[in-house]
């Protein structure tokens, strides 16, 4: 293999998803900085997609990776050995949620928490009608698939599941289809891939009361939306509701692989019996990955990084002006750039990752550009990156 780079290797040995990958080769990533094989500094201003909410190895979840690592990494199938990693991080996301969301069935992303709470709202409500949203992203294995509201990506791959039936995100059409015959409604409390989108006033309380007359349940996907991004711990704090069912995902690792879906144990336990193992996972929950998801979260809460997303955030909004900027959407320390077209948006990416800060688009909005850094960084910091994008909006759109 000498003298073949590890870039030719990449391109010739690991699955491609798209044609035109950033390639950039990083070897090292510390806070809110990933560093290239050349030494060169990029700052994240999209957190891994929204991963890594604390910044990048942090060093209470490194140690807590270690610490677990050398005490075990795997044990049995899911669920049959107490797993105090597992133990103790559902422990502390419970305390942390309302009371009704107490069961936690951790998976080993946001797209297997996805499919698990379809299965758990098919076998709760004894129904298979599903409600889902156009330009909403939920995973992409089939039944994923399935919910996500673009035809682009979904006919490649049809015949997907029936059923389901999709609305425009904020369309009271869609809580007028709540009906006896519907298992669940399935949406984001803040859409992410169509350009940060939050509901209409009244929205969500409308789709929760709706969906307890008719007996289905509410599913609210903060895979993305969850851990601080929007100015609370959980989005739906903001708009007076609680869902029966509760996925989660990216930050919910700490930078390690894990997803969950939660609700209450009536709900839960329909999974135990007929059949037996009604939803099974061998890693799910792995417990290195929760060791690190805990000390994650525990940095998040102790480190009041919550309470200053709402300055940052009008830091983003003073800042982030531009007449080449045609909309600018935010959701606490989250905002979406909207631009003239898609190759605009995608020669300011190439320009902003040539200047050092990694950004990208939106899977449903690709003229618009992706703001989403730690919510570690500094108010000074996060000022000198929206001043770095203005100058390149500057140098492309005018």
């Amino acid at each position: 293999m000498q003298g073949i780079s590890n870039r030719q290797l990449f391109l010739s040995h690991v699955a491609q998803t798209s044609p035109e990958p950033i390639g950039l080769e990083i070897i090292r990533a510390a806070g809110i900085y990933q560093y290239d094989i050349n030494g060169n500094a990029y700052l994240d201003l999209i957190s891994g997609f929204s991963v890594c909410n604390i910044g990048h190895s942090h060093p209470a979840v490194v140690e807590a990776v270690k610490k677990q690592a050398e005490a075990y990494m795997h044990l049995i199938v899911y669920g049959e050995f107490i797993e105090t990693p597992q133990v103790a991080y559902a422990k502390l996301l419970v305390d942390n949620l309302p009371a009704s969301l107490n069961a936690v069935y951790f998976t080993n992303s946001g797209t297997e928490a996805t499919e698990g709470a379809m299965k758990l709202a098919k076998r709760a409500a004894n129904r298979s009608k599903i409600i889902a949203f156009n330009k909403g992203y939920h995973g992409s294995t089939q039944g994923a698939l399935s919910l996500m509201g673009d035809e682009y990506w979904r006919n490649a791959f049809r015949p997907l599941l029936p059923g389901v039936h999709h609305f425009d995100y904020g369309s009271w059409e869609a809580v007028d289809a709540i009906d006896d015959r519907t298992a669940c409604i399935i949406l984001e409390t803040v859409q992410a891939e169509s350009g940060i989108n939050k509901p209409p006033a009244g929205w969500l309380e409308a789709i929760r009361q709706k969906c307890d007359e008719c007996g289905a349940l509410m599913i609210l996907d903060e895979i993305q939306a969850g851990f601080g991004r929007t100015g609370s711990l959980w989005a739906f704090e903001q708009y007076g509701v609680v869902p029966d069912v509760l996925l989660l995902g990216k930050a919910l690792g700490g930078g390690m692989p894990l997803g969950a879906f939660i609700a209450n144990h009536s709900l839960m336990n329909l999974l135990t019996h007929d059949p037996v193992l009604g939803h099974i996972t061998t890693f799910g929950g792995h417990p290195v990955s929760c060791a690190a998801g805990k000390a994650a979260l525990e940095v998040l809460l102790e480190g009041n990084y919550i309470a200053s997303v709402k300055a940052k955030e009008e830091i983003i909004t003073r800042h982030l002006q531009h007449p080449g900027i045609k909309k600018l959407r935010t959701a606490g320390l989250w905002a979406s750039l909207e631009f003239e077209d898609i190759e605009t948006n995608k020669k300011i990416i190439h320009r902003c990752i040539e200047k050092g800060l990694i950004t990208d688009w939106f899977l449903f909005a690709p003229e618009c550009m992706r703001i989403g850094p730690p919510l570690i960084i500094s108010e000074e910091e996060l000022v000198e990156a929206c001043e770095s994008v203005v100058e390149v909006v500057e140098e492309i759109a005018s």
